[in-house]
């Protein structure tokens, strides 16, 4: 970092003050991801640590490195909203049919996708010499999924431990608290998140992921149910958050879909490939029954291991959809 262009940051030069920040914002939006669950909300806390430094620039004394100290500004920002129970009106959504009994009933999870497109600017080391998951890994919505699960100290102990690779002694800085308490809630996090993490995909961005993802996108818009059954390995998962309804196994995942397909009385869908968390995703399109239109209809991302596909995940949730570049209708 250049003293002259902090000088002139400090002074209120806008551009200046974008020269220091612009090579961090891309992993800082998806540090608020992971601590919060949201990309909507991520985008918000961003906007807030950029005008905190803003703000603040004048106080930063240059004894740690400006990317620690946004990170500190970042951090300290998601755990107040987390605090912050008026965050943002959250109202459970309502099944449009009668569901079936469900393997197991969890608390509601809010937790949105992340656009691969937001990931693009990645630094490729950002990690530091204490991390223990892989950029990939640590961006997968098993693993956010599983975050979201810990309390937000617990939570962003582990981030900044874990996938930043701050040592002890630099998280406790960055949360104002003791290295004690900060190895405490570590070691607690870590704990709980092998028994909340799925497994992982083994194919990113093959060929055979993107075979195994397209015969799914057929077998689904079709209302094959058997087809996209036979695709799922046999512990496999469907999900809905923050639906508390959770299905595992092909049985109870079939008989879901022939609800939905049910309910839908014909009406058609469509699937438009993404990526989200570095996985295959599609944008879901239901058919108007009285237009040649079709209307949003939520996000599907698809977990692999192996050769089979080891979690549905679907978004019924609209509103992020145009962080994915996706139109409102077909």
């Amino acid at each position: 970092m250049s003293d002259v262009v902090l000088t002139r940051a400090r002074a209120g030069d806008s551009a200046a003050f974008h020269e220091l920040t612009s090579p961090y914002l891309a992993e800082l939006r998806v540090h608020c991801y992971r601590i919060l669950g949201s990309v909507q909300d991520a985008e918000d806390l961003l906007q807030e640590t950029l005008l905190a430094a803003w703000r603040g620039l004048g106080d930063y004394a240059g004894r740690a490195s400006m990317r620690t100290w946004l990170y500190r500004i970042a951090t300290n920002r998601c755990l107040n909203a987390l605090r912050d129970d008026a965050r943002r009106p959250r109202s459970l959504p309502v099944a449009p049919f009668q569901l079936n009994e469900p393997t197991r009933s969890s608390e509601p999870l809010w937790l949105e996708p992340y656009p691969d497109a937001l990931l693009d600017g990645l630094p490729d080391t950002a990690a530091g010499p204490e991390a223990r998951y892989e950029a990939k890994e640590s961006i997968a919505l098993a693993f956010v999924t599983a975050l979201q699960r810990l309390p937000p100290r617990q939570r962003a102990a582990l981030v900044l431990r874990d996938v930043l690779g701050y040592r002890a002694a630099e998280a406790a800085g960055l949360l104002d608290t003791s290295e004690t308490s900060v190895n405490s809630a570590l070691q607690r996090a870590r704990a709980a998140m092998p028994d909340r993490l799925p497994a992982t995909a083994r194919l990113p961005r093959s060929a055979a992921e993107q075979q195994l993802a397209e015969r799914f996108a057929t077998a689904y818009a079709d209302d094959d149910i058997d087809g996209v059954v036979a695709l799922l390995s046999a512990d496999a998962w469907l999900t809905m958050p923050p639906v508390m309804l959770e299905y595992q196994g092909r049985a109870a995942i079939g008989s879901f879909l022939s609800q939905s397909a049910r309910w839908r009385a014909g009406r058609r869908l469509r699937l438009v490939p993404t990526r989200a968390n570095g996985q295959p995703a599609f944008g879901c399109y239901l058919e108007d029954a009285h237009t040649p239109l079709w209307h949003m209809h939520g996000l599907i991302v698809l977990t692999m291991t192996g050769d089979q596909i080891s979690a549905v995940t679907r978004f019924v949730d609209n509103s992020f959809l145009p962080a994915f570049g996706l139109p409102r209708t077909l």
